[in-house]
């Protein structure tokens, strides 16, 4: 259907009905459930949800596994703000901010942050793919690989640009995370790299994984030193609302964070972490002089609003390649695309 309007009005009149919405409320419990346990990951999920292709239709299928992936980038988001611990890579950058957050007595604002990002992200991801789903496709297409490389080196800019004002701290860590990515087999010629030998580093390091450890085992060792150093203290989150200004310095980054994370999903291996970073040092450099203060320090909620916008939308953009060519750029997406050729759709 070539029309961007009817095509929403035949969605929207297939989705509200009442066996397709206990679907996407399934979907989104079990995605949030599957975000908040480090590890897991929603590719996983719909692949131990694929046998329900032969009892359920092709549209409340798809529904439940778009659930469980928009769930999924959300629920990461509630782990790095109260445990310091993301419970997905497109939630490290959420944790920077989020846990200082939580930390200075504002859980509340920034759960609700990332909630209310989530859903303006998604609604505008929706619309992306709706009306410009062809053209980003046709534009990522044109893509070369001398526009790869220039993408490539501004993200390894932006992420020595967010880790701290030292550059040679920012370099370090880039320089150790390249390594670490340089593990396994090389896709070009199939030889192993940097193996050493260990059959289990066949298959790369796992970026969650190394995410979890860096986050969780300094977490837990500043727990245990402060249950030495200092009396115990549990922080209530409190009610899970925003403030007038709240809402008013988190619009800016909802909107910019979306319309960020969108094209990076639709590139292929384009994810969902380097939109998150681009979009919070985006929201450092914009922020005025009292939020810029906060960043670090007490937490700043553009710091949270901006990547947790731009994390969904991201996730949205993933279903643009998969809809329009069949072509997957993620696990997830592959494993649906499985699905749908269970069903006879390609």
């Amino acid at each position: 259907m070539t029309d961007p309007i009817a095509g929403l009005a035949l969605g929207f009149g297939n989705a509200l009905t009442l066996a397709n919405l206990g679907w996407a409320l399934l979907g989104c419990l079990l995605g949030t459930a599957v975000g908040v346990l480090p590890g897991i990951g929603p590719a996983l999920t719909v692949a131990l949800l694929l046998p329900i292709t032969f009892k359920v239709g092709a549209t409340g299928a798809f529904i439940l596994f778009c659930g469980v992936y928009y769930g999924a980038m959300y629920g990461g988001s509630t782990t790095s703000i109260l445990l310091n611990t993301p419970g997905e890579s497109g939630s490290i950058i959420t944790a920077l901010e989020g846990a200082k957050m939580a930390r200075n007595g504002r859980a509340g604002p920034a759960l609700a942050t990332a909630a209310i990002g989530s859903f303006v992200a998604g609604t505008v991801g929706t619309l992306g793919i709706s009306f410009l789903g062809p053209v980003v496709v046709e534009l990522a297409l044109n893509l070369g690989p001398a526009e790869y490389f220039s993408l490539m080196a501004l993200c390894f800019v932006t992420v020595s640009a967010v880790l701290g004002g030292s550059a040679l701290r920012g370099l370090t860590s880039l320089s150790f995370g390249l390594l670490l990515g340089l593990v396994g087999i090389d896709l070009q010629t199939g030889q192993p790299r940097l193996t050493f030998g260990v059959p289990e580093l066949l298959d790369g390091v796992n970026v969650v994984l190394v995410a979890v450890a860096l986050f969780a085992v300094g977490e837990t060792l500043y727990l245990a030193w402060r249950h030495v150093d200092a009396p115990q203290e549990v922080r209530p989150v409190g009610r899970v609302s925003m403030s007038r200004a709240d809402l008013r310095r988190s619009a800016g980054p909802w909107l910019r964070g979306s319309l960020l994370g969108f094209p990076f999903g639709v590139l292929p291996a384009g994810g969902t972490e380097m939109p998150t970073m681009l979009s919070y040092y985006a929201e450092r450099r914009l922020a005025g002089p009292e939020a810029r203060a906060e960043f670090g320090k007490q937490g700043a909620i553009e710091g949270v609003a901006g990547p947790e916008a731009a994390n969904n939308a991201a996730a949205a953009g993933v279903l643009v390649p998969m809809l329009t060519l069949g072509l997957p750029t993620s696990a997830t997406a592959a494993i649906m695309l499985s699905a749908f050729q269970s069903y006879g759709i390609s």
